[in-house]
This record gives structure tokens, sequence and C-alpha cells, in this order.
């Protein structure tokens, strides 16, 4: 019997330890593991830094927090899609840890979105060209990538399978102006994401959704991560987003009470002045 048992042990130590399916993926989950390595490296603040709302993010971490920002934003709005449709999140696609910020299913087809967080900034798209505050920007040519890169890996599959849709959805711009639309990715507001989407036209069934989803959902269809995921990285980013935020209101307050000591001194001051300016202008 202890044989046995020990000889069940072993077998079960051989055994693979079973694959989290990609639909248990997080918004974001990509970047903010890129985040919290760069914020591993960042030193921590000083109490004085702590007391006047210095940002605990690290030089190089600022780019990451804010995309991670716009991907959980968009997450939040493809989640008011209705049932029939499917949403995944930070699905790995090269050897360089590059992913796909979401790829939703549904009856109007299969669609890869490339979330860019340019909250008050101006963006302006001009066929294969699109500008953010006045810089030219790769956002066609990357979004064109994935979604060629993905519909590679679903043919692998389901070899008729319709080509995916590219997009680009804009996080809180302060402006959006499509002089031309570009000729295969369209370039949306995230608050308009919803509308465009059931809008389109039907393209899949229930059956072909079905298996789809099964494929996209196989960690098999998809290239390893290049790091391993990191353990509880939504809550270890809520924990450092509560901090950015609470940094930025106590910099605020410093900088309202510095605003309202100022004026109180001009205040005060105010009749000294006025005195002086009615000397010089009487010649008193």
């Amino acid at each position: 019997m202890i044989q046995q048992e020990a000889g069940q042990q072993a077998a079960a130590q051989q055994e693979p330890a079973p694959q989290t399916p990609m639909s248990a993926r997080p918004a974001g989950q990509a970047v903010i593991e890129v985040l919290l390595r760069h914020q591993d490296e960042t030193p921590a603040r000083t109490r004085f830094g702590r007391v006047f709302g210095y940002s605990p993010l690290g030089a190089e971490s600022v780019s990451w927090y804010l995309g991670a920002k716009g991907e959980i934003a968009v997450a939040r709005v493809l989640a008011t899609l209705p049932a029939g449709w499917t949403v995944f999140h930070a699905l790995p696609i090269g050897k360089k840890g590059a992913d796909i910020d979401h790829l939703l299913i549904g009856p109007g087809g299969v669609f890869t979105i490339n979330t860019k967080n340019h909250a008050g900034k101006g963006v302006w798209v001009a066929g294969q060209t699109v500008m953010v505050s006045g810089h030219r920007v790769s956002h066609i040519r990357s979004a064109e990538y994935e979604a060629d890169r993905v519909t590679k890996l679903l043919r692998q599959r389901m070899p008729h399978l319709a080509a995916a849709h590219p997009v680009v959805a804009v996080v809180n711009p302060k402006s959006l102006t499509i002089k031309k639309k570009p000729d295969l990715v369209a370039v949306l507001a995230a608050t308009g994401l919803r509308r465009w989407i059931l809008t389109r036209p039907v393209r899949l069934g229930p059956a072909e959704l079905a298996r789809l989803q099964q494929i996209i959902d196989d960690p098999a269809t998809w290239p390893a991560p290049l790091f391993p995921p990191t353990e509880n990285a939504p809550r270890l980013f809520a924990a450092l987003d509560a901090e950015v935020r609470a940094a930025l209101v106590r910099r605020t307050a410093w900088k309202l009470a510095g605003i309202a000591v100022l004026a109180g001194g001009l205040l005060l001051a105010a009749p000294s002045l006025t005195d002086v300016l009615i000397g010089l202008t009487t010649g008193g």
C-alpha cells in the first residue's frame, strides 16, 4: 500500500500543472506586469516625498501606468456588450512580450482592439497617418500587425475564419479628428466603441462563436508569455493606483494652499500698495 501511494505521488508530480484559461487573464495584465517590474527597481519615496505628494511612479513606469489605466477603461466599455459577445484580454502574440490588448468575438466577427491612452491630447488621423499632439505615431501599422497575427493563429484551427478587424480605441482624447479613414483600421474614441461594435453586420453564427471561444480560451493556441504571470497583479496595481491618486490629491491640496496664502498676502498688502500708487500718481 505504501509503495502504491508513493507511485501515485510520483506520477502526480510528473503530470504538468493545469494551465489557466485565457479568459482568466484580466485587462491590462501584460502592461501591469511590466509596470510592477519597473516599480520594483524604483526607490521608495522619502517621508518628505509622501507628505508633499510626490508620485510613487518611477520615470520608466509612467507610460506603463497610463497604458494599464487605458486598457482597464476600455475593458469596462466592452463589459457592457450584450450576450453573444465575448472579450479576452492581454493575449500574448510574440516572443518579445507583445500582446493583444483586447480580442473581441461576437456576431459581428473578430476584432483586435489596441488601446491608446491619449488623455488630454489631440489625435489627428488621415489614412495611414496618425498624429498625437503633433507627433507621428505607428498606431495603424501596429493594429494591422496584431489583426494579421491573430488571424493566422486562429486559422490554424479554423481555416475558413474571416480576417480579424483591427481597431484602435483612443481613451479620453482632447480631440479626435478623422480627416480620412484608414483602409483597414477603425480608429475610435473609447466612448463610441460600444455603439460602433453593435452596428457591425452579422458574420458569425452561434456554432462558430462557440468553437472560436473554445480555441481562444485554450492556452495552446497562443505563444507562451515572455515572463511567468505575476501573482495578484490586479490587486497590486489597484494598491499602486490608490497611491498615485492619493499623491495627486495631496499635491493639489498643497498647490491650492499655496495659492490661498499668496492671495491672502496680496489682500493684506493691498492697502499699502494702494497708498503707494496714489502717492506716485499725485506726486505726494
